[in-house]
């Protein structure tokens, strides 16, 4: 076995495809499939198989690519004795996040200066909740969100540090009726028309909660999913949204307000997943401290 061949099984495992690892690890199908092939050949018992057109792993395949995650976290562990701080202090930490966090936290990140980070590459990523322990794959520092009811983070795969719980709250425009309330309930708001997020995101489940609890459908007038554009349309159209507490501040206007879902404890909880064997890296975890505290300024402010 080779280490390179044991990564493509856990990046099999992980990202559900050989066309997915194949564009992880730049690399071409072909060539996926041949380090899987010579992978095969040091064991008897198969360690993928058919699943319709897709490649998908055995149960022995699973437990191997388990097996590879913890040779790459103790070899990260080893290799971080062995390297010198200031060598792995040059090597870019990789951070992703959904748009909001990224609009929120990667510009205080660049000019955080209680201690010297490591250099910060950002990317956003406008993913579906059950997208974001993929990128564990690409980035070292994925930060993620996650509605309460839902499965938890697949800890098998990646670790979790748990960053803050954000509410959702009703957006609308200060001069509307309701903006009198302090609260909002959800027999209140049904009438109205709402700009929500694409189905698949958090604003449009809560509005399907909202929608159950009220016993009528929703009139969605406009379905978008960057704040800053839901933001101006409720400004401008009259229409109510839901919009995260924290991280939505800086995409509003003035003339926007929030007010809480009477009876409902709408939000979703923001962490950061990172696979095991970047826990060992001291930069990454002096990038994670940045972030909490980035965060728990947000949250008190």
């Amino acid at each position: 076995m080779e280490l390179h061949q044991l990564r493509i099984l856990r990046e099999l495992a992980d990202l559900g495809s050989v066309n997915a690892v194949a564009k992880a690890l730049y690399v071409s199908p072909s060539a996926v499939s041949q380090h899987l092939a010579q992978l095969q050949r040091n064991f008897t018992a198969p360690l993928t198989m058919k699943d319709g057109r897709r490649l998908v792993l055995t149960a022995e395949g699973r437990l191997l690519a388990s097996a590879a995650a913890h040779v790459a976290s103790t070899l990260a562990e080893a290799s971080a004795k062995i390297q010198t701080q200031d060598q792995d202090r040059q090597t870019p930490v990789k951070v992703a996040g959904f748009h909001s966090i990224g609009q929120t936290i990667f510009a205080p990140l660049l000019n955080w200066t209680e201690r010297a980070l490591p250099p910060l590459r950002f990317s956003d990523e406008d993913v579906s909740q059950q997208d974001f322990p993929a990128l564990t794959s690409a980035y070292d520092l994925v930060l993620a969100h996650r509605m309460p009811h839902t499965a938890p983070w697949p800890q098998n795969h990646v670790a979790v540090i748990p960053l803050a719980f954000e509410p959702l709250d009703i957006a609308l425009h200060r001069d509307h009726p309701l903006a009198e309330h302090a609260e909002l309930s959800p027999e209140q708001v049904i009438g109205e028309r709402w700009v929500v997020s694409r189905s698949g995101y958090s604003p449009a489940d809560v509005l399907e909660t909202i929608a159950a609890l009220a016993g009528r459908a929703p009139v969605v007038e406009h379905r978008v999913n960057d704040y800053a554009t839901a933001g101006s349309l409720i400004e401008t159209s009259g229409c109510l949204g839901i919009l995260p507490r924290y991280t939505a501040r800086k995409s509003l206007g003035g003339a926007v307000t929030l007010r809480p879902i009477q009876g409902l404890s709408a939000g979703r909880q923001i962490d950061v997943l990172v696979r095991a064997e970047h826990l060992h890296r001291e930069p990454v975890m002096d990038v994670v401290e940045a972030i909490r505290q980035t965060i728990r300024g947000l949250v008190g402010a």
